[in-house]
């Protein structure tokens, strides 16, 4: 609590409500956690009027962020990181804020490390002691917007690696990375989504109570514009390396076919001649001749060195094809399309 009598900002519990109740110049922080739902109802309606229903979203498991005014307060609803989040395989958190006149109330389902550094802020100096309920909030709300700019810096560096291990070594458990790091980003890209059409309607249409924060206000919706375009862009690059690894892929399939299909072609005329000859016929005029084993073997090679021959002059063995690149055409030929005259390929 803030009271301007003696300028001093004091931190205490429940008591401090009483205090404020009765300085009427006086501002006020509540922070709530690990509370009852129903302290938390007769807290929250009781003592500072909220309205019921902002109650309940407040007290919901799951509920989309958003910015309610309503005649005495504002509320605005976030979906920050949980305490434990420093990669992209993140847990979220509640964080409710009710916004007066006089007073901030934050409501988080879990322990907020953005409200944590909000107050160290408060209490060391960083921001000024009579700042006001309105800019409090909304510095919180930045310092929940700038908790994801890690982990999305984390996925730029870890993009870079697993391009690298695309091309020299690609594995299953890099395809399966990838599959989850696309995932989590259509997760967070979701999140950033909702925040970022929230401030943008805040800032069309500003509440009552946050009325003269314009500057603080652009700053969160720049901030997420910024986190929400990062997101996009490695969403992006991430379907680009998953691509590219199938493709990968499907491109050493194909080379494994090609080896396959080539032995296959080798060994289908030889293993013909072999089966003409294998059959025990008694009248099969080649039986009886001398060099007849030796003329089918001869035969046999040299089908086979046709064959490779033709795939080698083909490309097909690594060879260079004997078909000729056509000569780019020349500005003069009558074939060429326009483009072609204006100098462009």
């Amino acid at each position: 609590m803030y009271d301007p009598a003696d300028g001093r900002l004091r931190d205490g519990g429940a008591e401090l409500i009483d205090a404020w109740e009765r300085a009427q110049a006086s501002r006020l922080w509540v922070a709530v956690e690990d509370e009852p739902s129903d302290v938390e109802r007769d807290l929250l309606s009781r003592r500072f009027g909220i309205h019921p229903l902002a109650i309940t979203d407040a007290l919901r498991e799951r509920h989309p962020p958003k910015i309610e005014p309503f005649r005495d307060n504002t509320f605005i609803l976030l979906r920050g990181l949980d305490a434990a989040s420093t990669s992209l395989e993140f847990g979220t958190i509640q964080l409710s804020l009710f916004v007066g006149e006089r007073f901030l109330i934050t409501r988080n389902s879990g322990r907020s490390v953005s409200s944590e550094t909000v107050r160290e802020a408060l209490i060391s100096g960083a921001l000024p002691p009579d700042i006001s309920p309105a800019a409090l909030a909304l510095s919180l709300c930045r310092t929940v917007a700038d908790r994801f700019l890690p982990v999305l810096l984390a996925v730029e560096k870890r993009l870079e690696e697993m391009e690298e291990e695309m091309l020299r070594k690609p594995s299953d458990d890099l395809l399966a990375e990838l599959v989850r790091q696309k995932g989590d980003l259509k997760r967070l890209l979701r999140i950033l989504q909702y925040h970022a059409q929230l401030f943008t309607s805040a800032r069309s249409i500003t509440p009552a109570q946050l009325a003269g924060h314009d500057h603080e206000l652009t700053d969160v919706q720049e901030q997420l514009d910024r986190l929400l375009s990062l997101a996009r862009l490695y969403y992006e690059l991430t379907d680009d390396l998953m691509t590219g690894y199938l493709s990968l892929s499907a491109h050493r399939l194909n080379k494994i076919m090609q080896t396959l299909t080539i032995v296959t072609v080798v060994f289908v005329p030889v293993t013909f001649l072999a089966g003409i000859y294998g059959m025990n016929f008694e009248h099969m005029p080649e039986l009886g001749y001398r060099y007849a084993y030796f003329i089918l073997l001869g035969a046999m090679l040299t089908v086979v060195t046709g064959i490779l021959t033709l795939f080698y002059h083909r490309g097909w063995l690594g060879g260079r094809s004997r078909r000729q690149e056509r000569p780019p055409r020349s500005q003069g030929d009558p074939s060429c399309p326009r483009a072609c005259a204006d100098g462009e390929e």
